[in-house]
């Protein structure tokens, strides 16, 4: 299995890049996700990749990061969904958004991807959960306002992390934690 490649970036044409490693070129499927982070041609970039092999051919595809990899890893293993649909999830919405749908169980954000209809979206709900959302969405979500003691303290309540998740999204910023754990179960009581 090809884990990594390093070398220079010789070619740009979206979803491929070209990776030039030692005389080698590398054509390399990627996401826009990854696309648009890439630098200029003819600069040094490491690609994480993810090594497909059928019967005629072997497809390398490539991620700027080891969660957009594990993501795509998860993606593929979901009845109906092949590398081409989960690069397209992926250059649709960031890791982090599709670990938020799935924790919430959000066909909504999926549909909006082209090629993901309200069935497949389901489907992909459905066989995702507790494999991404629970443990990456609900953890990058908190930390990325500063509420995570707002949500474990939700959690350990009893409260599931779908119900902690949505009272702590429409908290306001800059709240101390027992003021935050108070007007989350306010609005989880309504």
């Amino acid at each position: 299995m090809i884990g990594r490649l390093t070398g220079t970036l010789y070619d740009k044409t979206p979803p491929r890049i070209g990776l030039d490693v030692q005389g080698v070129g590398y054509e390399i499927d990627v996401s826009m996700t990854t696309f648009y982070a890439l630098p200029e041609l003819g600069k040094q970039v490491t690609i994480l990749t993810h090594l497909t092999v059928r019967e005629d051919a072997h497809i390398l595809y490539g991620f700027s990061s080891l969660e957009e990899r594990a993501a795509f890893r998860e993606l593929v293993k979901v009845s109906g969904i092949g590398a081409r649909t989960a690069l397209a999830v992926l250059s649709g919405m960031s890791v982090a958004d599709l670990a938020q749908a799935i924790t919430l169980q959000d066909t909504a954000l999926l549909i909006r991807i082209p090629g993901i209809g309200k069935k497949t979206a389901e489907r992909l709900l459905l066989e995702m959960k507790g494999k991404l959302g629970a443990d990456l969405g609900v953890t990058q979500l908190a930390h990325a306002g500063g509420q995570s003691d707002i949500l474990h303290a939700l959690t350990a309540l009893g409260y599931s992390d779908k119900e902690a998740l949505a009272a702590v999204k429409i908290l306001p910023d800059g709240l101390s934690i027992s003021d935050g754990i108070r007007q989350a179960l306010k609005s989880l009581s309504r």
